[in-house]
């Protein structure tokens, strides 16, 4: 067994919401995550991305990552299916901004003590979302 995948058996908690912490421990997340897109040189890219107010995006990905993880539906009761691809379609996304994207979150899990086992099956999970974003740089 490799040290980062679970033993045999039932996860530590029921969903992915209830083993980070809840919806309070889901907002620290995101505001670390877009705080360190504003303070790392590292995620310019993703940062010139999301336009100068943060504001909305944050509530944003704070609602979906509740739902997403098992939690409270926010995100849907308020907009219906998120349509994450569709959604982002006028945004130019491409290898550096996924992988900023990806290399943010990952920071801000770590920054905000989300288990270990945790940050690793979300951090694969979101390079599958974050690469089936990209509308730019496709393999031909």
């Amino acid at each position: 067994m490799q040290t980062d995948e679970l033993p045999p058996g039932d996860p530590p908690f029921e969903t992915p919401f209830e083993w980070i912490g809840g919806e309070a421990r889901i907002a620290a997340l995101v505001e670390r995550f877009y705080d360190l897109m504003d303070l790392e040189p590292d995620y310019a890219a993703l940062r010139a991305a999301h336009g100068s107010d943060l504001n909305q995006a944050r509530q944003r990905l704070s609602w979906f990552l509740c739902g997403w993880m098992g939690g409270p539906e926010h995100y849907t009761e308020r907009f219906g299916h998120p349509r994450l691809r569709m959604r982002h379609m006028p945004f130019s996304i491409g290898l550096a901004e996924r992988d900023q994207w990806l290399a943010c979150m990952d920071q801000a899990m770590q920054e905000t003590g989300v288990d270990d086992r945790l940050r690793r099956r979300l951090n694969s999970s979101f390079f599958q979302t974050a690469d089936w974003m990209r509308n730019r740089g496709q393999p031909q």
